[in-house]
């Protein structure tokens, strides 16, 4: 079992920037994909990143694409999610996910491991 937890979340004014942590409680992330989630109040869970467990492939959904980027440091057992040119409509409670798979994608499915979330609120 993969205990998984996010920080880093806050309130943030439209067009800042804010950075999302992920670390793993006793286990070390280096042989995982790993993915960044999203789920905003009455909406379904929906894909934002997704990195290899090498960081040498990441994915982005289109919404998020040139303005977020994701990033693993495998030494210091974390994986990031810099957010900049943040819009209100990326308010949401994000998750940090892991699968024990060399790559995962975007489908929630191909994860095993989540994160209790952190909430992102981007204010007008």
């Amino acid at each position: 079992q993969v205990a998984l937890v996010e920080s880093g979340g806050g309130l943030v004014q439209a067009g800042g920037s804010l950075r999302l942590s992920c670390t793993a409680s006793g286990r070390t992330l280096s042989s995982y994909a790993m993915g960044w989630f999203r789920q905003a109040p009455g909406k379904e869970r929906e894909f934002v990143a997704a990195i290899s467990w090498s960081g040498g492939i990441t994915y982005y959904a289109d919404s998020v694409k040139g303005r977020f980027t994701i990033s693993r440091d495998n030494a210091k057992n974390m994986v990031y999610l810099q957010m900049n040119s943040l819009k209100p409509e990326d308010t949401a409670v994000y998750y940090c996910a892991g699968s024990p798979d060399t790559y995962s994608g975007s489908h929630y499915s191909k994860y095993d491991y989540w994160g209790q979330g952190t909430q992102v609120t981007v204010s007008s």
